[in-house]
């Protein structure tokens, strides 16, 4: 009676393994498609594989995001399209296919008063090289960033700061999985590393 209790045992063991490698065959063989969960490191270079370091996230802190959302570049997605969990990854995007180019228009001198408060001018905000949210006429926000400061006139680079530059990806996709019907309505993901309400 003990054998049979202890084949039994074993096999319900074996049974669970069976299940549990199936689970993680099907997770192995998802694939990034539209309304997928993708979990991700990367390395962002400026110009190509030997370029400036500009930004990153880790193992630690990925990059989660719901593929096919409109929240990444298309041509970023479009390169992931199809990787599996444990899938490595390397691509450049020229700047059209990134933020597009430099926009001269998109360079303007602004009055110094409408960034005045109470008659004065906050050092701690206005300052070269800072970024500003600002508003445009229709009050769509926008941030700019402070290329010069005269008596009068305050020049803002309202351009991306990557506009113009050509982007070079290289990075690990570490999770997938399916999104939440809720994570599918509101356009993002829930959760450790997303978007919490």
């Amino acid at each position: 009676m003990a054998f049979i209790c202890n084949f039994a045992r074993l096999f319900n063991i074996v049974a669970i393994l069976f299940v549990g490698s199936a689970n993680i065959q099907i997770s192995q063989k998802m694939i990034i498609s539209k309304n997928k969960v993708v979990s991700l490191t990367y390395e962002l270079k400026l110009d190509n594989a030997e370029g400036e370091v500009v930004d990153m996230a880790d193992a630690a802190q990925p990059l989660v995001f719901l593929y096919g959302a409109g929240n990444m570049l298309p041509k970023f997605e479009s390169n992931l399209a199809e990787l599996k969990a444990n899938d490595d990854f390397e691509f450049t995007l020229s700047s059209d296919d990134a933020y597009g180019p430099v926009i001269e228009e998109a360079v303007v001198e602004l009055p110094i008063d409408i960034f005045m408060v109470d008659g004065k001018i906050d050092p701690d905000m206005l300052f070269v090289g800072n970024v500003i949210p600002m508003q445009d006429n229709e009050g769509r926000p926008l941030d700019g960033t402070v290329v010069s400061i005269s008596d009068d006139k305050v020049k803002m680079d309202f351009n991306h700061p990557m506009a113009g530059k050509t982007l070079h990806f290289t990075g690990k996709i570490l999770e997938l999985r399916e999104a939440t019907a809720e994570e599918i309505s509101h356009g993002h993901v829930h959760g450790p590393h997303g978007h919490h309400h």
